[in-house]
């Protein structure tokens, strides 16, 4: 055997085993794909124009068209590469600040995700509903979520956005009542007593992703 062989040999062994881990290991296949995922967020990362040529003064029409354009390219490549239909077991509130992207933010693209997006993540009777029929249809985690540099938290704390805002930061006030209300419910309140539920809640510090979990306790009844 040549050395030229064996080093041809040599890697395609070596090929062959990171193909054989990735198949059998799902743990490392998860991290490779989402290796993968965050390469592809971080090429797009530095591109700032929106479509590429025109700089801020871009109009309404050019971005419009350019949205149309970028969504006809992406379903082509879903067209090539399908995806899985997966039923949500997570359902995550989070606030609609676009820093915030739930991929990202558990590093997991498998669709088992039910995302709500809110403005300051306030919980209107509407979405405690929809909350509700996710437990029905088989959610068991729920995480309610704030983020760091919130625009709606600055609003409300600041007496003259709270002037030229008055429904937004008449929302914020009533954030934490409407979980309340919403724990309150009685399927939700009986899935956690019967431990087919969790609620948890988390801040999302935005400048790196990371959940710092919070504990909270409601008086439900």
């Amino acid at each position: 055997m040549t050395k030229k062989t064996g080093w041809g040999l040599g890697i395609g062994l070596l090929v062959l085993g990171l193909l054989s881990a990735l198949l059998l290991i799902p743990r490392v296949e998860f991290m490779v794909g989402g290796g993968l995922v965050n390469l592809g967020f971080r090429l797009q990362d530095r591109l700032s124009k929106f479509d590429f040529e025109h700089d801020d003064s871009i109009t309404a029409d050019q971005i419009w068209e350019e949205l149309k354009e970028q969504n006809k390219l992406a379903s082509s490549v879903r067209g090539v590469f399908p995806r899985t239909a997966r039923h949500p077991v997570v359902a995550i509130l989070a606030c609609m600040d676009a820093r915030i992207d739930i991929s990202e933010l558990v590093g997991d693209t498998r669709r088992y995700y039910y995302v709500i997006r809110t403005a300051g993540s306030v919980l209107s009777p509407a979405e405690q509903e929809m909350l509700e029929l996710a437990v029905i249809n088989g959610v068991k985690i729920i995480v309610v979520t704030t983020h760091t540099d919130c625009a709606a938290e600055g609003a409300s704390a600041d007496p003259e956005l709270r002037e030229k805002f008055p429904a937004l930061t008449a929302l914020m006030d009533e954030r934490v009542r409407r979980v309340e209300e919403f724990m309150a419910r009685p399927t939700i309140r009986d899935a956690i007593a019967a431990g087919t539920l969790q609620v948890k809640h988390a801040r999302i510090d935005t400048s790196t992703d990371r959940l710092v979990v919070k504990e909270v306790h409601y008086d439900a009844h």
